[in-house]
């Protein structure tokens, strides 16, 4: 199920399914450590004697997020119960503190209650061992908590009424009449002997008022609300997480004495002022695709660690198929992710994440599969022995790509300062590696796992960029006044673009292949298949995007790959077999990506001529908004037939290459008008 509604802050991430339940909730790192583990976090309704979980069917629903906040823009409406919810969510852009505002509104012609429920399946630190929640009569909230990990539950009804009116909509003023603390709760046993959790106690509108438990735990908290027919009200929720009980007391006061809605206020304001001062002219660009590029980025930065991982997805229902998530930085996706942000003007990330590459690299100058946010080494498929033999479990392209990348980087800004201590601790043992991470007869690179982590071989994808590595490796060198270095790692591109000239283009194909391995006999096995990603043969600078070579490549991808169904989008390869759901390979070669379709429309940018040209990149990328999920979230795939989102969402690697794809179509727009 995707995360329909990903808010964040750096440390604390908290992410909605489809239903509006929390599904994820991460602490003190983006990715780590889930503290739902992909258990609802469910919120209900009871009226009437009628109860509805917000899962109910009934439930109109619409989720989405206020224009270029992290902060949500909720609406449900139940005809049953004649109740509709206008909901503001947000992560404070400074502290770890989740609050939710609900502008309840009771559409009945008569005076009702209506009682809100707040239900936390917690499992801290990733597991339903030791937990321990509890009743606090003091500040009347509920807290659960175990070693380091400490979430107070807390909440207030505003004693201002209000009447919804035609067009009703969130009301933006603050309410200072607030009576704070919650008027039921419940602390219970969950997933042992039978028991189902506090959330079954709730059903009935009733609390038994369990004040503490322990192991494997959960809690319910509820607010009676009195309603006059057609009277709106106001109610506050809010978490605040911290590492012992003085932290999230302390910050549960600040709540209280400043209002929950100043921190609302505020963390919108910083949103739109974060977009606001690196926004790019966008003048001319549809509404749909200036409103994606700034959910992108929102996106991105809520994926993204203090520390400088990013996270290629946090959505652990992936997990249920392969007992793993996407919630680890692989640097290949980190990279790409630091390029997008480097085009878009931002500093800070991308160094975080080169800072991030320079602690964990090995000593031999080369980046494993993936870590973990904190900088540990992460789960791996990847083996250390192949037929027998000690080799590297690793995909070049992520130490290469992060050489490419911080160039780019450097180009583009120019911080002496900053790349200095990274020259000798991060560029010169990542360039040596791959310099000589080579075959010596071809002056290929050795054979290493793909981009797609599904074959091992000598992939284009992986050559070009290697070539794009030790281009920006000869150019730092240069810059530090190191010739012979430079002219080597000069010599090693070269040698491998005039060996992809021999192995990898494909005369009897008139493009190239996606991959070739050597056989015993010293023959070359051509992997012919067409691939999207044979586009980082231009992505990385090998060759121009316009070259005879690449020409027809991507006009192969683009009659080959493109899936012909009323959904469209460009597949990764004929015969795609992840999550495939159609064996008919000449129309549906593979599920439609993201990334493949941008690819396309940033190739379509960059080889435009004419002002008029650029019509075939706009149209892509109207495509990727107009198949975002309502939210504007991206997933990594979508269904060739119903468009649902497939595997992991969002994928933040997909709202990088819109970045990139927008920012690339904007320079391209304005060269031709030059």
């Amino acid at each position: 199920m995707p995360r329909d509604l990903p808010l964040g802050n750096g440390s604390l991430l908290v992410a909605f399914d489809q239903n509006y339940h929390i599904r994820d909730l991460y602490w003190p790192h983006v990715g780590q450590e889930n503290h739902a583990l992909g258990h609802p976090f469910r919120t209900g309704v009871w009226v009437d004697g009628q109860f509805r979980w917000f899962d109910d069917g009934k439930w109109q629903r619409s989720l989405k997020y206020q224009p270029e906040t992290l902060v949500s823009d909720v609406r449900l409406e139940h005809p049953d119960l004649k109740v509709v919810i206008h909901s503001a969510d947000m992560v404070d852009f400074h502290e770890d503190l989740f609050i939710r505002r609900m502008e309840i509104c009771n559409l009945d012609t008569r005076e009702r209650e209506i009682r809100l429920f707040f239900h936390h399946d917690f499992h801290i630190a990733g597991n339903d061992i030791g937990d321990t929640a509890y009743y606090e009569p003091e500040r009347r909230s509920i807290f659960h908590y175990k070693d380091k990990y400490w979430f107070m539950m807390n909440g207030a009804v505003a004693t201002t009424e209000g009447e919804p009116g035609p067009g009703w909509s969130p009301a933006q003023d603050n309410y200072a009449g607030l009576v704070t603390g919650i008027h039921q709760w419940a602390c219970g046993l969950k997933e042992i002997h039978n028991l189902q959790g506090t959330w079954r106690d709730a059903e009935d509108g009733q609390l038994e008022g369990g004040v503490v438990a322990h192991g494997s735990v959960d809690s319910t908290i509820a607010f009676n609300l009195q309603f006059k027919a057609g009277q709106m009200r106001i109610l506050y929720y809010w978490m605040v997480i911290g590492s012992n009980f003085e932290g999230v007391t302390t910050l549960n006061r600040m709540v209280r004495q400043r209002g929950p809605q100043s921190f609302i206020d505020r963390t919108a304001a910083f949103w739109r002022l974060w977009l606001e001062v690196h926004l790019p002219e966008v003048d001319g660009l549809p509404q749909s695709v200036i409103d994606q590029y700034k959910r992108s980025l929102l996106t991105i930065r809520t994926q993204i660690d203090e520390g400088g991982a990013v996270i290629a997805a946090n959505d652990s229902d992936i997990s249920s198929d392969v007992r793993d998530t996407y919630s680890y930085m692989w640097s290949r996706d980190g990279a790409l992710v630091a390029h997008a942000l480097n085009k878009a003007g931002y500093l800070d990330l991308p160094r975080a994440f080169f800072n991030f590459c320079d602690k964990v690299h090995s000593r031999e100058g080369y980046l494993l599969h993936k870590y973990n946010p904190d900088g540990s080494l992460a789960s791996s498929w990847l083996p250390w022995a192949v037929d027998g033999e000690k080799h590297l479990p690793i995909q070049e392209d992520e130490t290469s790509l992060v050489l490419w990348a911080l160039w780019e980087h450097f180009s583009r800004y120019g911080d002496v300062s900053f790349i200095k201590p990274l020259y000798r601790s991060l560029i010169c043992p990542l360039a040596d590696f791959i310099a000589g991470f080579r075959d010596k007869g071809s002056g290929l690179p050795v054979p290493s796992y793909d981009l797609w982590e599904e074959r091992l071989g000598i992939l284009s994808w992986t050559v070009a960029a290697t070539w794009g590595g030790l281009t920006a490796a000869a150019h730092f060198a240069e810059a530090f006044g190191e010739t012979e270095r430079a002219q080597n790692y000069q010599k090693a591109a070269a040698e491998i673009k005039a060996s992809a000239e021999t192995h990898l283009w494909q005369p009897a194909l008139n493009r190239f292949a996606r991959m070739v391995n050597t056989k015993e006999d010293g023959s070359w096995d051509v992997d012919g298949t067409i691939d999207a990603s044979l586009v980082g043969l231009w992505q990385f600078g090998m060759y121009q995007p316009d070259d005879p070579k690449i020409l027809s490549t991507m006009q192969a991808i683009r009659e080959q790959l493109w899936v012909k169904t009323i959904v469209g989008g460009v597949a990764r390869y004929t015969n795609d077999h992840y999550h495939q759901v159609s064996q008919d390979i000449s129309n549906v070669p593979g599920n439609p990506w993201f990334i493949c379709t941008l690819w396309l429309a940033e190739w379509y940018a960059l080889t435009a001529k004419h002002p008029g040209d650029l019509k075939q990149s706009m149209e892509l990328l109207e495509w990727v908004a107009a198949h975002a999920m309502p939210s504007g979230i991206l997933a990594e795939q979508v269904d060739p037939f119903t468009d649902q989102p497939v595997s992991v969402s969002p994928l933040t690697w997909s709202h990088a290459a819109y970045v990139i794809t927008v920012l690339t179509y904007l320079q391209r727009k304005k060269h031709l008008r030059a």
